[in-house]
């Protein structure tokens, strides 16, 4: 019996971050009534022209230089021609013979060593519109408010075999990305879309099988199962004695399967011709090398200065380095004079869990490192309490308030009135005697519940070792 092996390769989508679109100045924001971020450009009106986004092409270099590629000295866009409803102009402005970014690849940690995988291309090109699929009545509808969003397509060779490679080498990449601030690869809203072009071969064949293309794989989860599935159905087809066809596939989560959208003729069976209302890009070698000098510096190198620097555990320094923003939160915070494991502690404890409640990206965050430091160093000059400080960093999170006028304003800082605080720890031991007797009888546990009713009624607002030294005292 002939033992198959799996053949993948990718073809990925990646919106850019720039505040317009890729030929004409409308807002690429997520969301928005739908048809509002429109134009005539980018709704493929009769006479209009496009004019080239300079930093989506910025964009496109660094994601370049950063994956090894080989940047052009000259590129070229084309008209990439099929129609389909949400594609107004009836084509798409792409890149098929000259792209921007040429072979590349990217080292990946699997397993415990480095697994390199080689890139074909990275071009440039426009999105298209989106299509909303109204069930109840059978229309549907069309939104164009993507329309002209720049993309970047990274097209890796065939050099995958298995889905567990293919989300590691994602999850990389993703990494890389958006610690250059190029996208968020929001998946789940898009920005960061996957295409996977599947075959299966005789173990330890050179001749690639016949492949089918995949769409619509919304999440890691969905690509790795239809990975899986898909190569399952190759190899069963195979094994009777079938042939497979080379065709593209829709994936259907709920139901675990796919199933053929349309066939393909060739391997490119779109129409290709030269755009010719957008001159030809000169990159100068000057310029790209600017570029290449702006990349940050990417997670893995960072990860290993910070455990050098700040001896922080391995876990501490995976969850601060994942994110940029996380990472220079954390260090802008220990520039000021934070202790590294405090602000660490408060990174992936109140601020990752404020972040998930509200749906708030890292770039997203309010939260500034002199705020951060301020409301620190209040915690530890005892002017305001564990409790109170929580309090006051989720309003600096939510809204970016200053900590100390916010704790002044609201009335949060440390009670320090001697008199009262007495006065408060007698009335609690008089209106707790059960307690204050299983104190006295050896419970140690009661001390806790009795400094617990004090700060209660003093509205958080006390020092709680003071607090305690006051009971045991009247104890």
């Amino acid at each position: 019996m002939t033992t198959y092996e799996t053949v993948v390769g990718l073809e990925i989508h990646v919106e850019l971050s720039t505040e317009s679109k890729l030929f004409c100045s409308c807002p690429t924001a997520f969301g928005g009534r739908p048809n509002s971020h429109t134009c005539p450009v980018c709704t493929g009106m009769p006479g209009t022209l496009p004019v080239l986004n300079r930093r989506a092409l910025e964009l496109a270099v660094a994601v370049g230089l950063a994956l090894h590629c080989h940047i052009a000295e000259v590129s070229v866009f084309d008209r990439k021609n099929y129609f389909y409803p949400d594609n107004p102009q009836n084509y798409q402005i792409s890149q098929l013979y000259h792209p921007i970014c040429q072979e590349g690849y990217l080292d990946v940690p699997l397993d415990g060593e480095v697994k390199r995988f080689c890139l074909q291309e990275i071009h440039l090109e426009e999105d298209a519109g989106k299509l909303i699929h109204d069930e109840s009545s059978g229309r549907t509808l069309i939104d164009y408010n993507r329309a002209g969003v720049p993309l970047i397509e990274i097209v890796t060779k065939p050099v995958f075999g298995s889905g567990r490679e293919v989300v590691a080498f994602l999850e990389e990449l993703k990494g890389i990305i958006g610690y250059i601030g190029a996208s968020d690869c929001r998946i789940q809203e898009g920005s960061m879309r996957v295409d996977v072009n599947l075959s299966v071969r005789p173990l330890g064949g050179r001749e690639l099988g016949t492949r089918t293309e995949m769409k619509n794989l919304a999440s890691f989860h969905a690509i790795c199962a239809a990975i899986q599935e898909e190569s399952r159905r190759q190899t069963e087809l195979l094994a009777q004695g079938e042939t497979i066809r080379m065709e593209t596939r829709r994936w259907d989560e709920g139901k675990n399967c796919s199933y053929p959208m349309r066939s393909k003729e060739e391997q490119r069976d779109y129409r290709y011709y030269p755009e010719p209302d957008i001159p030809r890009i000169e990159m100068s070698r000057e310029w790209v090398e600017d570029i290449r000098r702006s990349l940050p510096e990417f997670r893995r190198e960072r990860a290993k200065r910070i455990q050098r620097m700040y001896a922080l555990p391995e876990l501490d320094v995976t969850i601060l380095t994942e994110e940029r923003e996380l990472a220079d939160l954390f260090e802008m915070t220990v520039a000021l004079g934070g202790q590294p494991k405090k602000v660490s502690n408060w990174i992936m404890g109140e601020l990752l869990r404020l972040m998930k409640e509200y749906n708030v990206p890292p770039r997203a965050l309010k939260l500034s490192a002199d705020h951060f430091f301020r409301l620190l160093c209040m915690l530890e000059d005892g002017r305001i309490t564990q409790t109170t400080a929580k309090e006051i960093f989720g309003s600096m999170f939510r809204h970016g308030v200053d900590p100390e006028e916010f704790a002044a304003e609201h009335d949060l800082l440390v009670e320090r009135d001697e008199e009262l605080l007495t006065e408060t720890v007698q009335r609690v031991l008089t209106e707790n005697e059960k307690s204050v007797a299983d104190y006295l009888s050896g419970k140690e546990k009661a001390l806790g519940f009795l400094v617990g009713q004090t700060m209660k009624a003093l509205g958080g607002k006390a020092d709680p070792n003071r607090v305690r030294e006051l009971l045991k005292r009247r104890l």
